[in-house]
């Protein structure tokens, strides 16, 4: 869903319409914004439930399909536009110019040093535990669906994963930047886990 041509553009750029009374608060490790935080966490969880429980109360496949779908639907849109901008103040939208030319745009809001950290630690854990955690999940489920020949339900787990996928991928692009910065940090620790294993190998050699 995050695809994009060869023809798009991506923008890194701050998250300059954030509420200000979320910037100007310091860094806290209780929870600012409960009831986005319950959200954040509800609408995926329950598609989760659904997915795992349906079938022992209802034996609707399509009453099921539908039910997970619409938490799915939710969650994407709770995440992607209210979540992240409120928890984490973290942004990623598209937008198509004038010339019909297609945007993605990464926000990131920055604190200056005179504001301080805005971010709640427990909102942040929250927050990421969450985005990573069920799509995992979902991948998860797709290859049980696929290996025990369930079908019917790889269009749903398949939903799962693009869906939220989707949302993982657009946020990981704010936190850390663009896509040469993303490599650059792979390729960073890659190399300190080699010189890591490489320095730990000597010393056992010496040792010995």
């Amino acid at each position: 869903m995050l695809q994009q041509d060869s023809t798009d553009d991506t923008e890194d750029v701050s998250l300059f319409d954030a509420e200000e009374e979320t910037t100007n608060r310091p860094k806290k490790s209780k929870i600012r914004h409960p009831v986005a935080s319950f959200f954040h966490l509800f609408f995926r969880v329950s598609a989760i439930i659904v997915y795992l429980l349906c079938e022992l109360f209802s034996s609707s496949f399509i009453a099921c399909m539908v039910t997970i779908i619409l938490l799915l639907s939710c969650d994407f849109w709770a995440v992607k536009n209210v979540t992240g901008r409120l928890m984490v103040g973290l942004r990623w939208w598209n937008h198509i110019d004038e010339d019909g030319k297609s945007h993605w745009v990464f926000e990131s809001r920055k604190a200056s040093p005179q504001e301080g950290k805005t971010v709640s630690e427990a909102e942040s854990r929250i927050f990421w535990l969450g985005l990573v955690a069920c799509p995992v999940l979902w991948v998860v489920f797709a290859f049980s669906a696929l290996f025990s020949f369930r079908v019917k339900w790889l269009a749903v787990v398949i939903m799962g994963v693009v869906l939220q996928g989707a949302n993982l991928y657009g946020y990981i692009r704010c936190k850390v930047g663009s896509r040469k910065n993303l490599t650059s940090m792979a390729t960073t620790y890659l190399g300190r886990q080699f010189l890591r294993q490489t320095t730990g190998d000597t010393q056992t050699s010496s040792g010995e």
